[in-house]
């Protein structure tokens, strides 16, 4: 009987541990990016953030730099105990959307010091705001630690 890679692999721990491990990396580099591309708004280019800028950086920040432990070696505890934070982050990201479309009255924000929350500082290509790359980003991360923990050995 002949046994080929395809089918091996899919029942193969390592291999199974491989893909977890590739979607942790990818979920570290989106973290990254979202967590310099933060950091150059803000520091290189002197946009101020706004209250709920903050608060999803709080869920962003701690992730480009826990992630790395995940991968080295690979942990499925610490993608479990990481997978709340862009949870909350992409929740925090689409009620600054909402915000910003104006579904949310302005009131409710919680920016009442300095920049509103409502405020639309860069638009790319007419649609793309800091907001939605937020959100993007953190749901984007949500879908690749979940599968990773799925897909990981229990």
């Amino acid at each position: 009987m002949r046994h080929d890679a395809v089918g091996q692999g899919a029942t193969d721990p390592t291999s199974r541990e491989s893909r977890a491990w590739t979607l942790v990396f990818a979920a570290w580099l989106l973290a990254a990016a979202g967590t310099l591309g933060a950091l150059f708004f803000g520091e290189v280019m002197k946009l101020p953030p706004c209250s709920l800028c903050w608060y999803q950086r709080i869920f962003m920040f701690p992730l480009a730099i826990v992630l790395p432990f995940a991968l080295f070696p690979f942990s499925r505890a610490v993608v479990r105990a990481v997978l709340p934070l862009p949870v909350i982050g992409g929740l925090l990201a689409t009620w600054h959307l909402l915000l910003v479309a104006g579904v949310i009255p302005e009131r409710v924000a919680p920016c009442t010091q300095g920049v509103p929350c409502s405020e639309t500082v860069i638009t790319w290509f007419g649609f793309v705001t800091i907001p939605l790359l937020a959100f993007v980003a953190f749901a984007a991360m949500t879908v690749l630690l979940f599968l990773a923990y799925l897909r990981s050995e229990k």
